[in-house]
């Protein structure tokens, strides 16, 4: 890695107190941004931001909830105030949901699209004058669940379609800008993400159904995404798993409907009938 690479850059990362979000705070600081997290947990964010501290990597950890309007705005304002530009936005907070829709409170699904979808929405929005002004890059960290529905996760791959639409349509818009858009998805990743998934009752699901230690980790999609940015591509589709199943659903998709069932159906205490 290149440690010159984005010297005196301004990222802000959504959901940067743990997992993906903590990962690429380190990948792209040591490669000279200084870097911006937001996170709900305060106590967990300031973990973060003295880990960041540790590795001499500038760093404003700001509390602030993705699926509130006036906290975003705030984001974007603290850190305008703090350092005069965005260079890089990573929309990153997220949240899944894992219970059949015939059983789902829908309260669920409107929190994961608040979440999901409108904190990408809120932000971006927020801070797109200071993108357009330093031709900056926005990143959407989405999902193999945005181009593949889900089955027990309807919540949360229509929020991961809904964020990739919006920042296609956005994308097309800022044609002209120069305004570079990464729709970023990492497929099964060994993150929190799984443990915080909600349930049929919008509790959290306390633990992983998948095996962790087979997925790919956190900071090696961070990096993954790091090298994507530099290069200003326009979309990343990460693990072998991820890239046949986007290919396989392109071409047959009705047997894709039975294999995907089968794979969800037989993760641990799976909702679905085997």
């Amino acid at each position: 890695m290149n440690q010159k690479a984005l010297q005196d850059k301004v990222v802000v990362i959504t959901g940067g107190s743990s997992g993906i979000g903590k990962a690429c705070a380190e990948v792209f600081g040591k490669a000279g941004a200084k870097i911006v997290i937001t996170g709900r947990n305060k106590e967990n964010l300031v973990k973060v931001s003295g880990t960041l501290n540790m590795e001499h990597i500038e760093n404003f950890p700001i509390v602030a909830d993705s699926s509130i309007e006036a906290d975003c705005e705030k984001v974007i304002r603290e850190t305008i105030s703090k350092y005069q530009k965005i260079d890089i936005l990573i929309n990153n907070a997220g949240v899944s949901m894992r219970a059949l829709f015939t059983e789902l409170d829908l309260s669920v699904i409107e929190k994961v699209m608040r979440i999901n979808f409108f904190g990408t929405v809120y932000i971006t929005k927020f801070a797109l004058p200071y993108l357009i002004e330093s031709k900056g890059s926005i990143v959407g960290v989405s999902s193999i669940a945005g181009f593949r529905g889900l089955p027990g996760r309807t919540g949360y791959s229509a929020s991961k379609f809904a964020m990739q639409g919006f920042l296609e349509s956005l994308r097309t818009e800022l044609l002209k800008k120069q305004v570079h858009i990464l729709l970023a998805a990492p497929g099964f990743t060994a993150s929190n993400i799984r443990n915080s998934a909600l349930v049929k009752d919008g509790s959290s699901q306390g633990e992983t159904p998948r095996d962790e230690g087979k997925m790919m980790s956190s900071e090696e999609v961070a990096l993954r995404i790091y090298k994507a940015v530099l290069r200003r591509k326009r979309s990343l589709v990460l693990t072998r798993t991820g890239k046949l199943t986007v290919l396989l659903n392109k071409w047959f998709p009705k047997w894709m409907d039975k294999v995907v069932y089968n794979a969800m159906a037989n993760e641990k205490d799976s909702p679905l009938e085997k």
